[in-house]
């Protein structure tokens, strides 16, 4: 790879944007194609499908066989609750491969004892996301039941566009979250993204079971994303 190329590459890589490089192997001739700019490349289909997928491979074009490698940002969940259910779902997401973090400005929950070896901050969601702002890469759970901290990320969430939003509460719970959102100025079309209750409907009743269902929403949204964006009327290149 010419260092022109790595260098546009490392650039996406900084960015958290998916980008894919193409390997012609006839002739070795390489270019790199950016998420964004997926739609508009003779490829598109088989580009889109790696970048949905993570997972590079041979396909054949006109001109004879290339190689797609994607690069994708790591997958990022952040947990706005340092509680029982986090607990359960940290080592979870972990096993399935999500960068997990977990943000809670209550220092009696937010401890390393109650979460050894998580990426945890005992400090205002927006204080945190400042330095390290939400993507389209980024799950959203927020699970405090307290609006004071809860709403900020959910905002925030709602605006970078992140694959999957869910929120803890009962559907009463919910609906006054709706109209605090709506007053805050958020489109009902976009608080329709978030999920509520939280997780998959599997009858979760315990934190551990809870965390399970979480997680299932979570990877289902990644996986889908296209679909879904497609299902809310979106454009999305991948």
């Amino acid at each position: 790879m010419d260092r022109a190329l790595l260098s546009e590459l490392n650039a996406e890589r900084e960015a958290r944007r998916a980008a894919v490089v193409v390997t012609e192997l006839s002739s070795g001739t390489q270019r790199l194609v950016r998420e964004a700019a997926v739609a508009t490349d003779p490829l598109a289909e088989e580009i889109g499908r790696v970048i949905r997928s993570g997972k590079s491979g041979i396909v054949q074009t006109g001109d004879g066989e290339a190689f797609l490698n994607a690069h994708l940002p790591p997958a990022r969940l952040v947990v706005i609750g340092a509680v029982h259910i986090s607990q359960a779902l940290a080592p979870i997401a972990r096993l399935a491969g999500y960068d997990i973090e977990i943000i809670d400005p209550r220092t009696a929950f937010a401890t390393p004892e109650r979460f050894p070896d998580i990426a945890l901050h005992a400090e205002w969601p927006e204080d945190v996301l400042k330095g390290r702002p939400l993507d389209a890469y980024t799950a959203v759970c927020v699970i405090t039941h307290d609006p004071k901290i809860d709403d900020f990320p959910l905002i925030a969430a709602l605006k970078a566009g992140c694959f999957y939003i869910g929120a803890l509460g009962s559907r009463k719970t919910h609906a006054k979250r709706v109209d605090r959102l709506v007053e805050a100025g958020i489109a009902p079309h976009l608080i329709e993204r978030i999920e509520a209750p939280i997780g998959a409907d599997i009858g979760a009743a315990t934190p551990g079971e809870i965390a399970v269902a979480i997680m299932a929403s979570v990877v289902e949204a990644f996986r889908k994303r296209k679909m879904f964006a497609n299902r809310r009327g979106e454009t999305e290149a991948a």
